[in-house]
């Protein structure tokens, strides 16, 4: 009994040993757990994903259910009827293409800059959590971005008939060009300029793959920021010694040494999940309005004129249309799928390292 004891007790220090951050090992494994994290995650809420994209993008058939709590089962049903449990993860297959690359190079970018950013305990502060948390998901997502605009794209379409498959949507995006605008320029230096930046400015091909890509960029600042902040300070508040017997799982720690780095106990899968809940509240409030302001852009070849808006336009736009209401559009929808995502996904990357032994 007592061998039995020690040879688990072994088991657990052999998983928990110091492992280089910078090895290749732990780069593969910190990726991998990710990924399959961002997946997990993902899946749980593809539903709710596809209604908040018809909500946010002012999709005609769908517009009518937006302002109201029984919108959303309304919608959800709506799309059940006419296309089945098919239609509530439409373009899903293209959201897992490009979920793996991104939560993969989101966490263990972040693993990665905190190391550098975070070397001990007494560096742990939360603007050094923060800024970790931001520079990881702005890597991410400059790497990852045209797979989101073809998964917007794939869950934008509702037609019952003629769908389009990732391939389709692919060829569409890449051959959709903006309408021609004619400026009267009152001056030659003026149309001179205006002539030049409409020959350099590219129409259509690679950079219809790029729109929204500066609000995205812009509103990652605070969603990958607070999230990884909030995360890691519930995570601190659930290790606090007053509740830890009852939040932690026993001997999945280790101290910090000369020949080791400091690791906490892992969390109860209840209390992991309450962290990443709370962690995903936070990134949603913070982030939404530029998040409504992407997805509209995203989409710009496919609604209204084919005027291809800026950033500024867009929010005008929206402002023109509803007020302020119209930049928290589906937020509602926003927490019952983000608090629920995040929360699978942290869940899910931590035990993987656990498990990993990372």
């Amino acid at each position: 009994m007592a061998a039995k004891k020690e040879e688990k007790s072994d088991g657990v220090r052999e998983r928990t040993k110091k492992m280089d951050k910078k090895s290749s090992e732990y780069l593969i494994k910190s990726g991998l757990a990710g990924g399959f994290a961002g997946c997990a995650a993902k899946t749980v809420v593809g539903p709710l994903d596809r209604v908040k994209i018809l909500f946010q993008t002012r999709n005609p058939q769908f517009a009518k259910y937006t302002g109201s709590w029984s919108g959303f089962p309304t919608a959800i049903h709506d799309i059940y009827t006419s296309t089945g449990v098919r239609g509530l993860f439409k373009g899903h297959s293209a959201t897992l293409l490009r979920i793996f690359p991104y939560a993969g190079i989101k966490f263990l970018a972040y693993e990665q800059i905190r190391a550098r950013v975070i070397k001990t305990q007494a560096q742990e502060t939360a603007s050094r959590r923060f800024i970790s948390g931001s520079l990881a998901g702005m890597m991410s997502v400059f790497l990852t971005y045209p797979l989101e605009v073809i998964r917007v794209r794939l869950a934008f379409e509702t037609k019952d008939e003629g769908r389009s498959g990732l391939a389709a949507i692919i060829r569409r995006i890449y051959l959709e060009r903006p309408s021609e605008i004619h400026h009267n320029s009152s001056t030659p230096l003026t149309a001179t300029a205006t002539s030049v930046l409409k020959t350099a400015t590219p129409r259509s091909g690679l950079a219809n793959f790029f729109r929204g890509f500066t609000p995205t960029l812009l509103g990652m600042i605070p969603y990958a920021g607070a999230s990884f902040l909030a995360h890691d300070s519930m995570s601190d508040l659930m290790r606090h010694p007053r509740i830890s017997s009852y939040t932690t799982i026993p001997h999945t720690s280790r101290e910090e040494s000369e020949t080791s780095s400091y690791k906490p106990k892992q969390l109860r899968y209840w209390a992991e999940l309450s962290t990443g809940g709370i962690a995903g509240f936070v990134s949603q409030t913070v982030s939404y309005p530029l998040e409504v302001v992407r997805r509209r852009m995203q989409v710009g070849g496919v609604v209204g004129d084919g005027h291809r808006l800026g950033m500024v336009e867009v929010a005008a736009s929206i402002y023109g249309e509803r007020g302020y209401k119209g930049f928290f559009v589906g937020l509602t929808i926003g927490y019952v799928k983000v608090v629920p995502m995040v929360a699978v996904s942290f869940y899910a990357y931590e035990r993987g390292k656990y498990y990993l032994g990372i």
